[in-house]
């Protein structure tokens, strides 16, 4: 505590900072301070005006975040196996080897499966078990416990390319765009569930793109590596999905909330609203 202050930190209350600071952890809130401190970043001198108040400001901002992102993203994976499912006519074609290439892959994915079906107590698959014999669940109960993750696994090991046109084209989107898009909606949740920061992150990988789109999408430059434009990607879904979602209702409120968020470090653009996705 004394340490912050003496760098440049303004404490106000120093028994609710210490409380957070026990509670929460420095190494999670100093994510949050490392924006506030000045250039070079090295020497841990933070900016004038540079508040704990203000950390926790962007710490409960990026927690409200993650949840409206996990809760959109949640909704993409039931329509890949919908359409799947549809088109092989199989309902258990999600634990059949003879619709995947790469045997490895496709054993480590039925170990995921088998862990999750260990674990959950999700009712319908208590009800399955005590209902019918067969050894998995259908692939659309299936896919209510698995991750994001293991699903763009299982797309992208596909046997069939009709069937892996068909889902990216239920979407207006190629194979290669389509799973590179899925990819990275995956890092996105994954970051979500393990509580890591999305505010103000440069990410690793950068999507490919489609070199037309037939859907309204976005015209500003934009940078690859940030959230806002994950956030589009999680949109142009969702838009597909739930034509009358309230996705840019629930941004404006949390940016009400909000204001002194600065929405130039999540990547958005001036003008964004009036972008063609966010019509």
């Amino acid at each position: 505590m004394l340490l912050l202050q003496s760098r440049g930190l303004e404490i106000h209350n120093p028994i609710k900072a210490e409380h957070y600071l026990k509670h929460i952890g420095y190494y999670r809130l100093s994510a949050y301070m490392y924006p506030l401190l000045k250039i070079p970043k090295k020497r841990h001198i933070y900016k004038e005006g540079a508040s704990f108040d203000k950390v926790m400001t962007l710490y409960r901002f990026d927690k409200k975040f993650r949840l409206l992102l996990f809760n959109e993203i949640e909704k993409i994976r039931s329509t890949i196996v919908n359409v799947a499912s549809d088109f092989i006519g199989d309902p258990f074609w999600m634990t059949n080897a003879s619709n995947f290439i790469d045997q490895a892959k496709f054993t480590r994915t039925m170990s995921l499966i088998d862990s999750e079906l260990r674990h959950t107590r999700e009712d319908f698959i208590i009800h399955f078990r005590n209902t019918y014999c067969d050894p998995y669940p259908p692939a659309w109960i299936l896919a209510e416990i698995l991750p994001l993750g293991v699903m763009t696994n299982i797309y992208s090991n596909l046997k069939n390319n009709r069937i892996k046109k068909l889902i990216s084209q239920t979407f207006g989107l190629h194979v290669i765009p389509f799973e590179s898009w899925l990819t990275i909606i995956t890092v996105t949740r994954n970051s979500c569930c393990h509580h890591s920061r999305v505010w103000n992150k440069v990410y690793s990988i950068r999507a490919t793109l489609p070199n037309r789109m037939t859907r309204p999408w976005i015209t500003l430059p934009t940078d690859l590596l940030r959230i806002y434009f994950t956030l589009c990607v999680i949109k142009y879904f969702i838009d597909i999905i739930s034509p009358n979602n309230d996705m840019l209702d629930k941004l404006h409120a949390l940016f009400s909330d909000f204001p002194e968020i600065d929405k130039n470090a999540l990547g958005f653009p001036e003008g964004w609203e009036s972008e063609p996705l966010w019509q």
